[in-house]
């Protein structure tokens, strides 16, 4: 799979600050892009006085805008300009574009395997009697292919999927839903393809148990092991109290 992909929607800032008795003036440069083509890339400059942006210049528009009554006064001056304009118009070759190259090939050598949970649940209806769930958690980058297989085919039909969900963090989650109705000895697999791996993570569903009896077993297992640490707690307990105790027989 290839390993190319678009960053939806990044930044790169630089912040430049002034204060003068107690006021606070400050520049902001961003630089807006989804790649590194010119086209996909807006230099923004700012301007500020105690948070309230007052001015700004867009390469989409190349040329200033206020938005105060002072910063229209500004921008009307600047855009007079022609060394200005011109000055503005080539940050976006000299800072954006250089840095966002330089950006994007970082992040194109870092990657996150995705780890995968498969559960079961009852369907709210239709004509199948269950629905498996493949979940992929915490991969990266964005771009993964998801499908299912029984008994080696890939299933095409009753199939549903989300669409990759951003976690907040640069990883993402997808899931899987697959209908069906189980037959003895089948065998049903999600299949992950991602640029982190070097083959397909190929993850095996046991038909052999519900997921809820499993748990069932699970939580009594538990509480058998619990139930004799704390039987042999009491019994070394007794033991240490009764010893050494002299008993002397009634007359």
């Amino acid at each position: 799979m290839s390993s190319s992909f678009i960053l939806s929607c990044c930044c790169l800032l630089c912040i430049s600050l002034h204060t003068t008795g107690g006021f606070m003036a400050y520049d902001l440069i961003r630089c807006v892009f989804n790649s590194t083509d010119a086209s996909d890339i807006e230099y923004i400059y700012s301007q500020y006085y105690n948070k309230v942006e007052y001015a700004r210049f867009s390469s989409s528009l190349g040329k200033y805008v206020g938005y105060t009554e002072y910063g229209m006064k500004q921008a009307d001056y600047w855009n007079k300009d022609p060394s200005e304009l011109s000055t503005r118009k080539a940050e976006k070759e000299r800072y954006c574009q250089h840095n966002v190259e330089i950006y994007q090939r970082a992040a194109l050598t870092k990657s996150a395997k995705p780890y995968v949970h498969l559960s079961s649940t009852a369907p709210s209806g239709g004509k199948h009697a269950a629905v498996l769930v493949c979940s992929v958690f915490d991969f990266y980058p964005k771009l993964i292919k998801v499908h299912w297989t029984r008994d080696g085919r890939e299933v095409t039909s009753d199939v549903t999927s989300t669409e990759e969900l951003a976690d907040g963090d640069w990883y993402y989650q997808i899931h899987s839903h697959l209908e069906y109705t189980p037959t003895s000895g089948e065998k049903i697999s999600c299949v992950v393809e991602h640029a982190s791996l070097r083959e397909p993570l190929v993850t095996n569903w046991d038909p052999s148990m519900p997921e809820s009896e499993r748990n069932k077993i699970a939580i009594g297992a538990s509480g058998l092991i619990l139930g004799l640490i704390l039987s042999l707690a009491g019994f070394i307990y007794y033991k240490s109290k009764t010893r050494g105790r002299i008993l002397v027989p009634s007359s």
